[in-house]
């Protein structure tokens, strides 16, 4: 593998910033993560505070019993024990549990937790764990119930559980038939081209849905597989187990909410105040607390004392939603704006990994720890690669393409390729005609119109029907162009499907898998020994 730094068009102005212009946007967010004060800073916080945060020895208990079901390996009770010990700290990043994990991004957001952990270490000579928190409460089914995989017809191709009819509830919750993962294995299999690591791959993904009743089980399970042997702990956040040690932490929302509330509403306004969008609602009456009842998780507001969902299903004093948490815990989740404060209150957090959009949103909770006596912890950017196989690095040196042609001039770069292939300019040579052709007739036409007022509208419309043909006949030349060079232009499909699949970064649309199909299950050692520092900047790795 080559590994060279290149720029990936931003999502998010405010996390661009947040990266590159940090002086900008320094009152929203804790600490710069290039300072290397920042980071000894944050580490005598959390010995300060081990207070504040829910016993270590009861966390890692929970935590145990977790990852023996789904991440058995003995580095990753070795990260347990070392969890459990006071001074210990943790580099913490998660994402919702996607179909066989989802796109590109999840797996090099677990990379990003255990480099940067492991760097961390060495950093301040102490303990640092990698943590990955799998968002199982989330209950956006279509968001988690898919994945891609490019076809060998260059086509960018969908691989979809479809939900059974059911409460629209935490993803955790939701069970997942064994004909429902018959299908997605079935049409994963039709899609995958044949390769000596296609039969493991295969199996691999038969014995974890075996052995797995939802979609978070699975995650958990291959993230395990993918990365346990370098200690990362698993954590999934609808766990009953663990929503039992955050009662307390619930408890504290719940008393401080319209406090929490008011930081929210004030951080909203800076935010929006400099020019940013809001990239998480932001209401004044909501609790940002969800309930799950008969299944459904549903939003909490708050109205003249009460506690209560939109449509008025469940309702709540703050004494019985403080009882009802009591009683039972498992039905209460947090959202965008509370999960920072939960994930805080649970572990020693030293950083913690986010995408652009995290990045943003998180900004919104800056004053919300203060209300808690909590921290902000360093925001960490996700590391974030594209890979360019061999035959599509050639492709691009053949036409004289870089990335960042391909990132924001491709189609203007195709078009000007396949006219210098013709001995006939084609775009200028019809421009030519459609210029000499109006230069003629438009006099014309406004000669006929002294003759007879009726003949100015149909010398008008008689002058769009032959530019009509003019472009008619454009159009069949240039396919007729295109079928000639068509063994070519298919190279140039191969890039833009490769780099920039329908226009997006590779990283948010295609499946690990489809790699690993291709390189082999070292292909993550091999980008892990590639990439043995932490690095904020995009990395194009070329095979």
């Amino acid at each position: 593998m080559n590994v060279v730094s290149d720029s990936l068009k931003s999502g998010s102005a405010l996390a661009d910033d947040y990266i590159n212009r940090y002086a900008r946007v320094q009152d929203l967010y804790g600490a710069d993560f290039r300072d290397e004060e920042a980071w000894t800073r944050r580490a005598e916080w959390l010995d300060a505070s081990e207070e504040t945060r829910i016993d270590r020895k009861a966390l890692a208990a929970c935590l145990r019993q977790y990852n023996k079901k789904h991440n058995d390996h003995q580095e990753v009770h070795k990260s347990l024990d070392l969890l459990e010990r006071a001074g210990t700290l943790a580099v913490v990043g998660g994402q919702q549990s996607g179909l066989f994990t989802g796109s590109l991004l999840v797996v090099y957001k677990a990379l990003t937790i255990v480099l940067a952990a492991r760097e961390a270490a060495e950093r301040l000579q102490r303990p640092v764990v990698p943590v990955f928190w799998i968002a199982g409460e989330d209950h956006d089914w279509d968001e988690v119930n898919h994945t891609h995989v490019m076809t060998p017809e260059l086509q960018i191709a969908k691989i979809k559980m479809d939900a059974a009819p059911g409460p629209r509830g935490p993803v955790s919750q939701i069970r997942v038939t064994g004909e429902q993962w018959k299908r997605s294995l079935d049409h994963l299999a039709n899609l995958l081209p044949d390769s000596v690591n296609k039969p493991a791959i295969m199996d691999l993904l038969h014995q974890t849905a075996e052995s797995s009743g939802n979609l978070s089980d699975a995650f958990a399970k291959l993230l395990g597989r993918l990365f346990g042997e370098w200690g990362l702990i698993l954590l999934d956040s609808a766990d009953p187990e663990l929503r039992r040690l955050e009662i307390p932490v619930f408890e504290r929302i719940i008393r401080h909410n319209d406090e929490l509330g008011d930081t929210y509403q004030a951080a909203a306004a800076n935010i929006t105040g400099k020019g940013y969008p809001l990239q998480a609602d932001v209401t004044a009456d909501c609790a940002n607390l969800f309930y799950v009842y008969e299944g459904n998780r549903l939003l909490l507001h708050k109205h003249n004392g009460t506690f209560a969902d939109r449509k008025g299903i469940v309702s709540f004093t703050k004494e019985q939603l403080e009882l009802e948490l009591a009683n039972h815990p498992e039905r209460f989740s947090n959202n965008v704006l509370t999960r920072p404060l939960m994930q805080e209150s649970l572990l020693p957090v030293l950083c913690t990994v986010l995408g652009q959009g995290e990045i943003s949103y998180w900004a919104i909770t800056k004053g919300a720890f203060s209300e808690l006596g909590l921290q902000m912890p360093i925001l960490l950017p996700r590391m974030s690669f594209t890979f360019i196989s061999g035959s599509v690095r050639k492709y691009m040196d053949h036409f004289g393409l870089t990335f960042q042609d391909v990132q924001h001039r491709f189609a203007e770069a195709r078009e000007r390729w396949l006219n210098a292939q013709a001995d006939l300019h084609i775009e200028p040579r019809f421009e030519e005609a459609r210029a000499a052709f109006e230069k003629l007739y438009d006099p014309l036409i406004q000669e006929l119109g002294t003759i007879q007022s009726g003949l100015l509208p149909l010398g008008e419309k008689n002058k769009d029907k032959i530019l009509e043909q003019i472009a008619y006949l454009e159009r069949k030349t240039k396919q007729a162009l295109e079928k000639r060079h068509e063994a070519a232009l298919r190279q140039w499909d191969s890039i833009a499907a490769s780099l920039f699949p329908s226009g997006k970064p590779q990283e948010r649309v295609y499946n690990v898998f489809y790699y690993i199909n291709r390189y082999g299950f070292g292909w993550i050692q091999d980008l892990m020994d590639s990439c043995t520092r932490y690095a904020a900047e995009h990395q194009i790795i070329e095979m």
